[in-house]
């Protein structure tokens, strides 16, 4: 994701478009634990991207330099370290369509925060994990959507959870006039297909290929934790 991102053409900003979106939420979960305010954590993760981009930082990173998900939360910690909060006259926006903040906003309003025991990292981890769900949960979505099928998606998707009002797969059956086996081979396939998917996001986010599956398993704990 990274590479992709590097030069100034338009898939470029696409891939970084796609970057912000998938790590503001972490960062900013993790400056907020540390106890600022939204709108001191919002200009701080603003700030953040901000200096990522007019540095050009990610221009200087290489394959060999790890998990993006390490990398960006090391950076971010080293910001904060250095920023005085006196010297914080960051606009928000600054210019660039980064990822709006009326969605921060909105999002944190329907999604508090709980009082927890959990650490800045384990915030950050856990909203990094849920972000790289919702991705993925999008693209099954919109496979389903465009082979007609976005009904039987809506609850399939809901045999992934432990939701206790979710149908049972025989009665998945009855509403679309299937029988219990075809379910069974439709849940089948959306979870491999699930995986798949998982396996390529997690895939743009580590510098080798031998890194996925440590990658996938890390997702798992943070999800169970």
């Amino acid at each position: 994701m990274v590479l992709a991102a590097q030069g100034e053409s338009q898939a470029a900003g696409a891939a970084l478009e796609q970057l912000c979106r998938t790590y503001w939420w972490p960062l900013y979960g993790f400056v907020r634990r540390q106890g600022h305010t939204p709108e001191e954590a919002q200009d701080l993760t603003q700030g953040f991207f901000l200096l990522l981009l007019e540095r050009k930082d990610l221009n200087a990173v290489r394959q060999e330099k790890g998990r993006l998900r390490s990398y960006l939360l090391v950076s971010l910690k080293n910001f904060l370290a250095k920023a005085q909060r006196r010297a914080m006259t960051i606009k928000r926006g600054g210019g660039r369509a980064l990822v709006p903040l009326d969605e921060l906003i909105l999002r944190e309003n329907a999604q508090p925060e709980s009082a927890t025991e959990l650490t800045p990292d384990r915030i950050y981890e856990r909203h990094w994990a849920l972000a790289l769900l919702e991705q993925v949960l999008a693209r099954l979505q919109n496979e389903y959507r465009e082979a007609g099928k976005a009904q039987l998606f809506d609850e399939l998707k809901q045999l992934l959870t432990d939701d206790p009002t979710r149908l049972s797969q025989a009665a998945i059956g009855q509403k679309f006039a299937m029988n219990e086996n075809a379910v069974k081979q439709a849940f089948h396939r959306l979870r491999e297909r699930y995986r798949l998917l998982l396996c390529e996001e997690i895939a743009h986010t580590v510098a080798v290929p031998e890194e996925v599956e440590d990658e996938l398993r890390h997702f798992i704990a943070v999800l169970q934790s």
